[in-house]
C-alpha cells in the first residue's frame, strides 16, 4: 500500500533522455525521418503527441498518402517517392490492399518499433524549449498525459516535423503564416483577400451497409446543410472518407489556436450531412447505412511555415528549377483552396500542375536563425503558393528523410545544418541520400565505395527490345487518345507496324511526340504526323516517321481518338515501358488538358497518363530494328528508376535462368549487398480507402539467390515484394565473384534489376 500525506510537496515524474537526433512529430514526416536516422546509426527520440503514428495518414484522420504521383493524374512518370516512404507504401499495399487505416497504423508502428535506435514517446506533447544561446536549442520538455511523466530531451540536433512547428515556434525560429503578396516572390498565383490566405482543416466519416434499415437521429448541434452549405447537392450516400476532402473549414481563423473551434464547426457539418443523407428522402440507397466512424481530430493543411536560407516559390515549381543543393522533389499540383472551404460558393480547390517534378533544395530544410533545427513536413521554407505543391504527405516525408541523412553527416563531421551547404558537403549528402533510395532529379552520382563500379559485369541475356509480343494480342476501341512511351537512342527512329481494325473507311491520325523539356514526360513537342487511310477490316499498318532523334530520351507514339478504329494491345509488360492516355482524371482536376489563365505563370499542356491495372496494357507495336537494349551496365549507373532511359537490366524472356555475374581480379570482403527491384514507381499506392488489385507489383522479382565464386548459395530470397533489398552478412563474405540468379516475375514480365551494389565492412546501413 502507498499512502502519502496531504501536505507533502509533489512534482511530476521527470525522465531525462539523451539522443543524437530528436524528432518532434510522429506523422509520416517524423516517422520517415526517425527510421532513416536510426538506420544511419543515430540514437533517435521520436516524440508524438497522439496515441498513434502517421498523423493525417493515421486512423485518427484517414487521409491517403500521396505525393508526386498524384493519383496517376499528371505527367510525372515513375515519380513515387523513394526511401522509407516507398518502403512503407509498398509494405502497406502488400499487407493492406483494402486500405484499412487500422492496419496502416499497425504497419507504421511495427516499422518504428523494429528500429532499436529509436525511443518512441507516444501521447507526449512538447511544451517548452530551452536554449544554449539565442540561436541554438539545448533541450525540449514534453509531457505524456498517459503516464503523468515529463521528459527532458537533450540532443545536439532537432527536427521539427510536428505540423504546426511547436519546437520551432517555442525556440524563436522565424516563421510565416498566411499568403505573401504577389510582388514578394513574383507569384501570379498569390491569392487575394477574397480568396483567403490559409487552407483549412477537414474532418471525415466512414459509413457501413448493415444489411437492414437503420434510423438516424441527428444531435441538436447538427447543421442544416441545405441552408448553410452552397454545394450541399454534391454530397452523396456512396462517398465517404477522404473523398470528402472538400469538407473544409478554418481558413479565416487561426489554424493553430482555433483548431478545437474549427473541429466543432466541422462536427456540425458532418452530422448535418449525415442527417441530410438519411432523412431528406433524397437518398433511398442509404436506408441500410450507418455511421461507422467519425473523425475526432481534424486533418490540418496549413499553419506556420518556417524560414530557411531559401524560400521555395511558384517559379521554382512551374519552371522546375535545378538547385545545386537539391535533395528531394515534389510533383503535386499547386493546390490552393478558398479560405471559406465548404461554406464557399467557389470551386473547392484550384489545382495547377507543372509539366514535371520539381526539386526541393536543402536550404529550405533548416531554420535560418536556429542553428541546430531541421525543418520537415509541411512547415518547410516555402511561400504560401509553393506550399500548395509541397504540403502533401509523401512529399513531406521525402524531405524529412533528407534531414535525417543530413543530421548523420552533421554529427560525423561536427557541423551545423547550414554548414553542410556553406562548406560544400552537399555532393556527399546527395550521394548518401541516393544510397538510401532517395532519387534526386538532375543529380548524377558516383559512389567510389561501391565495389561493383570496378567489377567486370556479365549477364546471361539482355532483352533486345523491338516491340511487343502479339501472340495473344487483343483489341480496344480508340475512344480515348492512346500513346505508347518508348525509350530510344540517338539516331534514326526505326519504322514499325501496328495492328488495326476499322469498322468502316476512316482516317487515323498518328503522331510522334517528345517532351520539350529534356527528361520530362509531357509530350508537348510534335516531331512528325502521319494520316493513315483505313478501310473496313483488320490490317497491319507500317509507319515510318522518318525522324532522327538527337539524344537518348522517351518518345510517344500517339493515336488520336477515332471510335471507328480498334488498336491492338499486348499483355507483355516491361520495366521502363508503358502506355499513356489523354483521358480525364477528376481526382486531380485533370480534364485531359490544362488551360492556364492568362498571366497565371502556369503552363497549358495535355495530360497523357497511364491507366490503373488491370488496364494499361502496352500497344502492340513492332519495330523493324532494335529500339533499346536493356544492358547489364545500367545496374551501376546510380539511377534506380526510369529517367531519360529505363536505367534497368532486363533479361530476355526466353532466358530460363536469368542471371547477373560480378567478378573481380582479387578477393573482395563484402559486408553488404544492395539490390533495387522494380515496384512500379508510377503506382501511387494510396494508403487508405482505395483498394488495389495487386499486393505485389507485376515487375517485381519475387525469387532470387546469390552464389559465390564456388557456386555456394550465400543468400536466398523467396516471396520478395519490396523495392530495396539490403543483405547484411554477419561475417563479411570473401569472394572474387558473385552471381545473382533471378526468376522471371511471370510469363508476361521478364526479370529486371535497377541496381546491384556491394560494400566492404564499415559502411553504414541505409
Amino acid at each position: 500500500m502507498i499512502r502519502k500525506e496531504a501536505e507533502e510537496s509533489r512534482s511530476l515524474k521527470i525522465e531525462r533522455c539523451n539522443a543524437d537526433f530528436a524528432v518532434i512529430g510522429g506523422g509520416m514526416s517524423g516517422v520517415c525521418a526517425a527510421i532513416t536516422a536510426a538506420r544511419q546509426g543515430l540514437k533517435v527520440i521520436l516524440v508524438q503527441d497522439r496515441p498513434v503514428l502517421g498523423g493525417n495518414a493515421s486512423s485518427e484522420v484517414r487521409l491517403w498518402i500521396l505525393g508526386a504521383t498524384s493519383h496517376m493524374g499528371n505527367n510525372n512518370r515513375w515519380s513515387r517517392e523513394g526511401g522509407i516512404i516507398d518502403e512503407l507504401l509498398v509494405e502497406n499495399t502488400y499487407r493492406n490492399p483494402e486500405g484499412n487505416p487500422i492496419i496502416l497504423d499497425m504497419i507504421i508502428l511495427d516499422k518504428v518499433k523494429q528500429e532499436a535506435n529509436i525511443t518512441l514517446l507516444l501521447n507526449t506533447a512538447v511544451y517548452e524549449v530551452t536554449k544554449i544561446k539565442a540561436d541554438q536549442i539545448d533541450s525540449i520538455k514534453a509531457f505524456c498525459s498517459q503516464n503523468a511523466t515529463a521528459y527532458l530531451i537533450k540532443a545536439p540536433l532537432f527536427c521539427d516535423a510536428s505540423g504546426d512547428g511547436i519546437a520551432g515556434f517555442l525556440s524563436g525560429a522565424a516563421f510565416r503564416m498566411g499568403a505573401e503578396l504577389a510582388e514578394e516572390f513574383n507569384e501570379p498565383m498569390a491569392p487575394d483577400t477574397s480568396y483567403g490566405e490559409l487552407l483549412g482543416h477537414s474532418l471525415y466519416f466512414y459509413t457501413k451497409d448493415t444489411g437492414k434499415p437503420v434510423q438516424f437521429t441527428a444531435p441538436a448541434f447538427a447543421m442544416d446543410v441545405q441552408k448553410e452549405i452552397p454545394r450541399y447537392k454534391s454530397f452523396n450516400a456512396k462517398e465517404h472518407g477522404c473523398k470528402l476532402w472538400w469538407v473544409e473549414h478554418g481558413g479565416r481563423m487561426d489554424t493553430v489556436h482555433d483548431t478545437e473551434q474549427i473541429k466543432w464547426e466541422l462536427w456540425k457539418v458532418i452530422y448535418g450531412v449525415w442527417d441530410y443523407i438519411k432523412n431528406s428522402g433524397n437518398f433511398p440507397e442509404a436506408e441500410n447505412y450507418t455511421l461507422e466512424w467519425v473523425g475526432t481530430i481534424p486533418g490540418k493543411r496549413e499553419s506556420r511555415r518556417f524560414e530557411g536560407d531559401y524560400i521555395l516559390s511558384q517559379s521554382d515549381l512551374i519552371e522546375q528549377k535545378v538547385h545545386e543543393d537539391g535533395v528531394a522533389y515534389g510533383g503535386w499540383s499547386i493546390d490552393l483552396h478558398p479560405a471559406d472551404g465548404v461554406f464557399s460558393d467557389r470551386s473547392p480547390c484550384n489545382q495547377w500542375h507543372s509539366k514535371g517534378i520539381f526539386q526541393i533544395p536543402y536550404r529550405s530544410l533548416y531554420s535560418r536563425n536556429i542553428k541546430n533545427l531541421f525543418l520537415a513536413g509541411r512547415i518547410i521554407s516555402v511561400s504560401h503558393v509553393a506550399f500548395g505543391g509541397t504540403r502533401v504527405m509523401a512529399t513531406c516525408a521525402y524531405v524529412a528523410q533528407a534531414t535525417a541523412v543530413a543530421a548523420s553527416l552533421c554529427l560525423k563531421y561536427k557541423k551545423l545544418p547550414a554548414e553542410l551547404y556553406q562548406e560544400n558537403y552537399l555532393p556527399l549528402l546527395q550521394k548518401e541520400l541516393i544510397k538510401t533510395g532517395q532519387y534526386i532529379p538532375d543529380v548524377s552520382w558516383e559512389d567510389k565505395e561501391d565495389l561493383i563500379q570496378d567489377a567486370d559485369l556479365q549477364c546471361s541475356s539482355n532483352l533486345v527490345f523491338k516491340g511487343f509480343d502479339r501472340e495473344n494480342c487483343f483489341f480496344k476501341v480508340l475512344s480515348v487518345a492512346a500513346g505508347q512511351m518508348l525509350p530510344v537512342q540517338s539516331g534514326r527512329l526505326p519504322s514499325f507496324t501496328v495492328l488495326l481494325k476499322a469498322d468502316s473507311t476512316t482516317l487515323l491520325n498518328v503522331e510522334l511526340r517528345a517532351s520539350s523539356r529534356y527528361g520530362g514526360f509531357t509530350p508537348d513537342h510534335i516531331l512528325a504526323v502521319k494520316h493513315i487511310e483505313l478501310q473496313a477490316g483488320e490490317r497491319e499498318v507500317s509507319i515510318d516517321f522518318d525522324v532522327v532523334i538527337d539524344r537518348e530520351q522517351y518518345v510517344f507514339v500517339c493515336f488520336s481518338i477515332n471510335e471507328k478504329v480498334q488498336l491492338a494491345y499486348s499483355d507483355e509488360r516491361i520495366t521502363g515501358v508503358l502506355s499513356v492516355f489523354n483521358g480525364v482524371n477528376k481526382a486531380v482536376s485533370n480534364n485531359g488538358k490544362q488551360l492556364a489563365p492568362e498571366g497565371s505563370g502556369v503552363d497549358s499542356f495535355e495530360f497523357w497518363c497511364p491507366q490503373r491495372r488491370p488496364e494499361g496494357q502496352n500497344i502492340a507495336l513492332q519495330f523493324n530494328q532494335t529500339l533499346h537494349t536493356f544492358a547489364v551496365g545500367h545496374i551501376r549507373n546510380g539511377t534506380d528508376r526510369p529517367t531519360v532511359q529505363p536505367n534497368a537490366w532486363v533479361a530476355d524472356p526466353a532466358d530460363q535462368v536469368p542471371s547477373v555475374e560480378v567478378s573481380w581480379n582479387e578477393v573482395k570482403s563484402i559486408r553488404r549487398i544492395d539490390l533495387v527491384f522494380d515496384t512500379d514507381t508510377d503506382h501511387p499506392m494510396e494508403s487508405v480507402l482505395m483498394t488495389h488489385p495487386e499486393t505485389v507489383m507485376p515487375f517485381c522479382v519475387r525469387n532470387y539467390h546469390i552464389e559465390d565464386e564456388h557456386g555456394k548459395v550465400v543468400y536466398r530470397k523467396t516471396g520478395n515484394y519490396q523495392t530495396r533489398n539490403q543483405i547484411l552478412f554477419d561475417t563479411p563474405l570473401q569472394t572474387k565473384k558473385l552471381k545473382v540468379i533471378l526468376a522471371h516475375p511471370s510469363v508476361h514480365v521478364p526479370a529486371s534489376l535497377f541496381s546491384l551494389r556491394c560494400y566492404a565492412p564499415n559502411q553504414p546501413e541505409s
